[in-house]
């Protein structure tokens, strides 16, 4: 059964009450607050603001003598709210006459004032608490006004691992100076597999565009820790601007093998999750399944189902509060096989997981799963809006350097609506010339219909002279529905290796100046979003023997899509920033409105500027003209390497 909380609404954005009440530190403030109230004898709930299923979600009532509800909308009297009727607050002098009412509970942040509203409500001698018992410390806050105030809970996971093989970085920049943050401190907690806690630490990070790199072996050797594999809670203290920290994970060993990345979890747990590939044979798949809450998910709450089949296997195993465990698939699905694809019936227990694929040659990758949307339902407009909009909704991914790697697309539904999937794959060489196109035709939810670029469009590719670029589109030719959460997964196989990296992503109309509903997307106000800033991390010294330009290099390739024609050319600034911030130096390139560039570090910048840009360096993509997708990756010498979208702030 989901949790019966809010954790995120496509049109308001994420609740702080989630994240307000789910925190570690609130988590352990809680227990003293629920052993005054289960030593209360008679405890009434006052919940003004509904607030009460989502606490006793994370924190059970059970011990407590609760004897009634009261809430303030009357139109939520006569609700069942913890196995009680509501009623008027109004009625709370009445129902205390001749009843013990030790303690009144008032589900609510902040709450002097609403409890100053009921005061002459209240019975002679009643104690009041409320959930400003769970407030952090006041360093803590951005705003101490508004508790609530998404700046003071810009938090998220990371799966973090250290082991003799097998290590994991963390990368991002200070991104809040941008919006006007002053001073900004990373609180920090690590967390072991069985959600205790190994290390808690402060970083400052108060320069504007300020590298952040936190790395396993350092974590490991500042507190003298053994192997362990978890999760990192992160909270950034003083931010503005944006409520989710964002971040590149890169997952690294003593060669390429052990080479991966992918990026932040997304903040807000979901009830489904889509986009699990099976094994293919030969490989191991392993569902990281990490617990982002204070209390236990009992065994069986979870499952997982063929894509398009509702027979659900439940996972027999309890996980403890921010306790992670790692499910193998062939264990709960012994039969499913690539190209099938895997659904998560999650229950809002965690953020979007991980999964980590390893195979018989020791290759081993990482990526995650993506938030299947419960809320959507076919859009009849969608099909006509090709007259205005062009290609409409694209989903972009790089075609890398045929000479090295082949490029594989499986489309993934990621909606409950998603019955059919009626879509096309355009080829597209690097100036913006269609090459080629492969109609899939109207794919039904439990299809398994993949496409291998090298067999299937081996013409399109030829037209190519090195690398280019593919667009998953709508194609009604053959009828069906759309919903514009078109998403899909890519796989990257270096062949001459078999190292291999995949990533996923949704669709979006790209750089058209009309709009259809939030399409194009601003991320920072109303659409259409016509600009570009991209965080590109490099690998610095990422290990031992892995030295930038030396073993290992950084890979980037931008795509400027356009569902209409847009500017002829772009006008991207790559700027190089050294780990102050600073930026040390700057070069642009002119990409063709509907082409593509793929590019390495050691080739865009001399070896002058990225001696100077040193260690713990980081590019910042900026294109004030054009909205461009991009993917980055690092690549060594061995073959071994890894590939994830971009993210921007």
């Amino acid at each position: 059964m989901a949790l019966k909380i809010d954790t995120f609404d496509n049109r308001s954005g994420g609740n702080s009450y989630y994240k307000a009440v789910s925190h570690p530190l609130a988590a352990e403030a809680a227990t003293a607050l629920l052993l005054q109230l289960r030593a209360a004898n008679g405890v009434a709930i006052y919940d003004p603001l509904g607030y009460s299923e989502g606490f006793a979600a994370f924190y059970p009532l059970d011990g407590i003598d609760l004897r009634g509800v009261f809430v303030q909308d009357i139109q939520q009297i006569g609700d069942t709210v913890l196995g009680h009727r509501a009623q008027p607050v109004t009625d709370l002098p009445g129902f205390a006459v001749g009843a013990v009412l030790d303690t009144v509970f008032v589900m609510a942040f902040d709450a002097d004032k609403l409890v100053d509203h009921v005061r002459h409500l209240l019975p002679a001698g009643t104690e009041v608490v409320s959930l400003d018992a769970l407030r952090l410390p006041t360093a803590m806050l951005s705003n101490g006004k508004t508790y609530l105030d998404p700046m003071n809970f810009a938090t998220n996971f990371a799966f973090f691992r250290d082991t003799a093989a097998h290590h994991t970085r963390i990368v991002t920049a200070n991104y809040w100076a941008r919006y006007g943050a002053k001073n900004i401190t990373l609180w920090l907690r690590l967390i072991d597999k069985n959600g205790g806690v190994l290390a808690e630490w402060t970083e400052d990070v108060s320069g504007a565009a300020q590298s952040v790199i936190i790395d396993s072996r350092d974590v490991r050797s500042r507190f003298g820790l053994g192997d362990f594999t978890g999760q990192l809670f992160i909270h950034a203290i003083g931010a503005t601007g944006h409520d989710v920290v964002k971040y590149a994970l890169d997952l690294y060993g003593a060669d390429g093998d052990a080479l991966s990345c992918t990026h932040d979890a997304n903040a807000w747990p979901a009830d489904l999750y889509g986009g699990l590939p099976a094994p293919r044979s030969g490989e191991d798949v392993v569902l990281w399944v990490q617990n982002s809450h204070p209390c236990t998910i009992p065994a069986g709450e979870i499952g997982v189902n063929l894509m398009g089949n509702d027979t659900v296997t439940t996972i027999d195993q309890p996980v403890g509060p921010y306790a992670t465990v790692a499910i193998r698939v062939s264990d709960v699905l012994p039969e499913a096989a690539w190209p099938q694809q895997i659904e998560l019936r999650a229950g809002k227990h965690f953020v979007r997981p991980r999964y980590e694929i390893t195979t018989a040659a020791k290759d081993r990758r990482m990526a995650h799963m993506n938030v299947e949307r419960v809320d959507l339902k076919a859009d009849p407009g969608i099909p006509e809006l090709a007259p205005l909009m062009g290609k409409g909704y694209i989903l972009p991914a790089p075609i890398l350097p045929m000479d090295i790697w082949k490029s594989v697309v499986l489309p993934t539904p990621m909606s409950t609506c998603q019955t059919n999937l009626p879509v096309a794959l355009l080829a597209i060489d690097p100036e913006g010339r269609e090459t080629g196109r492969i109609a899939l035709g109207n794919l039904p939810r439990d299809h398994v219909r993949m496409v291998d670029l090298k067999t299937e469009m081996t013409d399109a590719l030829s037209a190519m002279d090195s690398f280019g670029h593919m667009e998953l589109v709508y194609d009604f030719a053959d009828g069906g529905d759309a919903d514009g959460w078109l998403h899909a997964l890519f796989r990257y196989e270096n062949e001459a290796t078999g190292n291999a990296a995949e990533t996923s992503f949704g669709a979006h109309i790209f750089n058209s100046v009309l709009t259809y509903k939030n399409e194009p997307q601003s991320y920072t106000s109303r659409p259409p979003g016509l600009s570009t800033r991209l965080f590109l991390r490099l690998a610095g010294n990422l290990g031992d023997g892995y030295p930038e330009g030396g073993a290992l290099d950084s890979m980037c390739h931008l795509i400027y899509p356009a569902s209409t024609p847009w500017h002829a050319r772009s006008e991207t600034d790559i700027g190089l920033h050294d780990g102050s911030g600073a930026e040390v130096a700057t070069t642009r390139l002119a990409i063709p409105c509907g082409g593509s560039r793929f590019w390495r570090y050691s080739e865009m910048f001399d070896d002058a500027a990225r001696a100077k840009a040193g260690d713990g360096a980081h590019i910042i993509i900026r294109d004030t003209t054009c909205r461009l997708f991009g993917y980055h990756g690092l690549i060594h010498a061995d073959g071994g390497f890894s590939l994830d979208h971009m993210f921007g702030f």
